[in-house]
Parts: structure tokens; sequence; C-alpha cells
């Protein structure tokens, strides 16, 4: 059986700040610097999402590229679009996590494999990585079967 892996790209733009509420301004000032400022800050994210799995000998595909494409508006651009992670997210609400870039790239790992294996079951193909970049010059990069 032959495998490959596909990659979609997807953009949001989202607001952040980066704050440990049980610490002090000065501590969060010393650890996350200007990132921890009260003013939040946006970025125009872009983030790939690439899924690993057989290739199908019917369609000549290892993903139906329409029900990707679905559960990344939903799990990505619906959640995360125009939002402020901090208050918007209720992962990151309350400074449960600090919205950083490997966090998000985590979040959405989980998010879209947990959709993919409720859709297709056991042979749904498998996110290998997801790559969340805030501008041209920072990205984070989460690989799940590395972490597993």
């Amino acid at each position: 059986m032959a495998f490959a892996s596909l990659t979609r790209r997807v953009t949001f733009a989202a607001a952040h700040r980066y704050r440990r509420p049980e610490w002090s301004d000065a501590r969060n000032l010393e650890v996350f610097g200007l990132c921890a400022r009260p003013s939040f800050h946006g970025h125009s994210y872009v983030c790939h999402v690439t899924v690993r799995g057989p290739i199908d000998e019917t369609t000549g595909f290892c993903i139906d590229l329409g029900l990707l494409d679905r559960i990344l508006g939903d799990e990505v651009r619906e959640r995360f679009d125009h939002r402020n992670l901090n208050t918007d997210v209720p992962e990151f609400a309350d400074g449960a996590q600090i919205p950083s870039g490997e966090n998000l790239a985590r979040m959405i790992a989980t998010r879209v494999q947990a959709r993919l294996g409720d859709a297709l079951g056991s042979g749904a193909p498998r996110v290998e990585r997801v790559t969340v970049a805030e501008d041209e010059s920072l990205s984070a990069t989460f690989e799940p079967a590395r972490d597993a």
C-alpha cells in the first residue's frame, strides 16, 4: 500500500497576549516581554496542516480534500479568525494556556485529528504536522506522531 502526505494552508487573523494570571505584571513582562502588555496585539496567521494516509487506488487521494477543508474551516478559521485568543477561545481564556504558536499548533493538530477519526474511523489519515506562523520570521511546528 502506498502512502502520501498532503498539506493544506489556511489563514486567520487574531489578537492575543502572553500573560500568566498568577504572576505579577513585572514577572510577566520579564518572561514575555512586550507580548505581555495589556493592549493585545494581532497577527495574520498562516497555518499549514499536513496529513498522511494511504493513497486510495480509486480516487488517487490520501484524503478527501472537501472533508479536510470543512474540518479546517470549523477548527481553524471559524474558531480563531477575527477573535481575541485570550478571551474568545476557551482553551486560552483566563490564562488556561498561553496562546503561543506552539500551543496553537498542538491544539489544531489535536482537534483536526479528532474530527478525522470521527469522520473516517480507524482508517483515517493521521495529522503528521501542523505549522503556525504569526509572521514571516516566526513559526512553530507540532508533530503529534513524534510526541506520542
